[in-house]
């Protein structure tokens, strides 16, 4: 790879990597941090809004609709911190120094939620988000940054990162499951402190993990020479601390408020965005356009597939009979199924577009996500067929259906979330690549705040049923169906705004 290669955002040439297995020998660096601080994250998932309906509901169905939108408000503030930790490492201490801090924060939360108190509960919820909003966003970046804007592996690269993420989630909820019901169950309530226990453990892993490898990045996404400063790092992290109770205190207000925050954040960064793609002519600013297009189509794309850790999990728990030949899938292990299918089916949709490509018949950056939204209606579709023909007189649906519901979602996944990950790097203002990375995060937690609002309402005042799962889901069938075809029409306009982006 060229010396003197520039990537957009990046301040400094491109090094002479060492390759490994045809790509720079870093990348597989931050392909295992991202490893561990994935099974960190996921390894809760399936925990949460059962420990808050178990910890402090004792255990009634009433309990559903507000751990639904806990759930949400959590991994919203999630992806919105991203916004916040994109412009920390863009402005003030660079990637490298983030993604330790971040780490460092996520580990304490992650043990701070093992205490069995709500107040602590949610600062350690609050906690994990700040960190998160460090890590997150700047570890995508950095794979970015490895690559020249015209490398083909650019798109490759990022689909293996983004395996990366899916076998620490594969793994994470079955290994925490298995302590918490195996190990060191003592009752028939999973001990779920031994749940956040492992997980901050594994994010402790990536904080070391990446301490130690980074000096295989030779400078790339180290400070500039002028925020060389030990300083900033503290005030950063004095910073961070003081937004912990702000944090705290969003996710007390509830979801329903903190969708008119995040919707003012975004409608924010979009004027910021814009700003800088008009300083930078009229090609910038077309592809800024293009970008926040696809950012509001990943909203609803995040709001029915997250799904997965609040509505999905109750109906697993209460509609779909998991009885096996006398063995009973474990609720946590569908969290699983969504990575495995990423891990098997990744290769196979990357030679996909690498043979479309070949052919120049390669679908736009529109229409694959497109394919993501339909795909993943397809998902809901399944599960209306399911709630309608195949109950059976237990109130109980089958369990192959709910399984496939996931595998069927993460065949939609694969066309949209990888690819938007390089899109930002492609379409962002050079200056500003984190904060439009922070920006898609925060188009996603919009939408996965939505679907905490969207799981209560399908778990409604008495806890999820045949009928309000069927009303529900049928909701999400059409709604994603139509912004699929919807996206297919407009995308010719869309890819011109891109000016040749692929």
């Amino acid at each position: 790879m060229s010396g003197a290669a520039i990537t957009p955002g990046q301040e400094t040439p491109i090094p002479e990597f060492k390759q490994i297995m045809g790509h720079p020998a870093p990348l597989w660096m931050l392909f295992m941090s991202e490893f561990w601080e994935r099974f960190a994250f996921y390894g809760i998932r399936w925990a949460l809004v059962l420990y808050v309906v178990e910890q402090f509901y004792n255990g009634a169905a009433t309990g559903q609709a507000a751990a639904s939108a806990t759930y949400g408000s959590y991994l919203a503030l999630v992806y919105a911190g991203a916004l916040f930790g994109g412009y920390v490492a863009d402005r003030v201490i660079g990637y490298q120094r983030s993604i330790l801090l971040g780490a460092v924060f996520m580990s304490a939360g992650l043990f701070m939620i093992s205490i069995p108190s709500l107040d602590v509960f949610n600062l350690g919820l609050a906690t994990i988000i700040v960190g998160n909003g460090m890590f997150k966003p700047n570890i995508s970046t950095m794979v970015g940054k490895l690559y020249t804007a015209a490398d083909p592996r650019r798109d490759s690269g990022f689909t293996i990162f983004y395996m990366g993420i899916n076998i620490g989630g594969f793994l994470a909820p079955i290994f925490t499951q298995l302590l918490a019901q195996k190990v060191f169950n003592t009752s028939d309530t999973p001990a779920y402190k031994v749940v956040f226990i492992a997980a901050g453990i594994g994010m402790i892993i990536s904080l070391i993990w990446f301490a130690i490898g980074r000096k295989t990045l030779q400078g790339i996404g180290a400070p500039a020479p002028e925020a060389q400063s030990p300083t900033r790092v503290v005030y950063v992290a004095i910073g961070a601390l003081a937004t912990i109770p702000l944090v705290y205190f969003l996710l007390r207000l509830g979801a329903d408020t903190i969708q008119w925050i995040l919707g003012g954040m975004f409608l924010a960064l979009s004027v910021l965005l814009l700003v800088e793609g008009f300083k930078n002519g009229k090609v910038a600013r077309d592809k800024v356009i293009a970008m926040l297009m696809i950012f509001t189509f990943n909203i609803l794309f995040w709001c029915f597939f997250e799904q997965a850790g609040s509505s999905f999990t109750f109906l697993a728990d209460k509609i779909v009979d998991r009885q096996m030949g006398g063995f009973e899938f474990p609720n946590a292990w569908f969290q699983s199924v969504n990575s495995l299918a990423i891990i098997a089916f990744a290769p196979v949709v990357a030679a996909v577009w690498v043979m479309l490509g070949r052919r120049n018949m390669n679908p736009s950056i529109p229409r694959k996500f497109g394919l993501g939204l339909i795909g993943n209606g397809l998902a809901f579709g399944l599960l209306m067929y399911a709630l309608t023909f195949l109950v059976d007189d237990k109130s109980k649906i089958p369990f192959w259906t709910l399984f496939m519901v996931y595998v069927i979602q993460s065949i939609g996944e694969l066309c949209l979330s990888p690819i938007g990950l390089s899109m930002v790097t492609k379409l962002a203002p050079t200056r500003l690549v984190g904060f439009g990375m922070g920006g898609w995060f925060l188009s996603t937690g919009i939408g996965n705040n939505l679907s905490g609002i969207f799981a209560s309402h399908v778990s409604g005042d008495s806890g999820m049923s045949v009928a309000s799962a069927l009303s529900g889901y049928t909701f999400g069938f059409y709604s994603l169906l139509g912004a699929g075809i919807v996206l297919f029409l407009i995308a010719p306009l869309m890819q011109k705004l891109m000016h040749g982006v692929k």
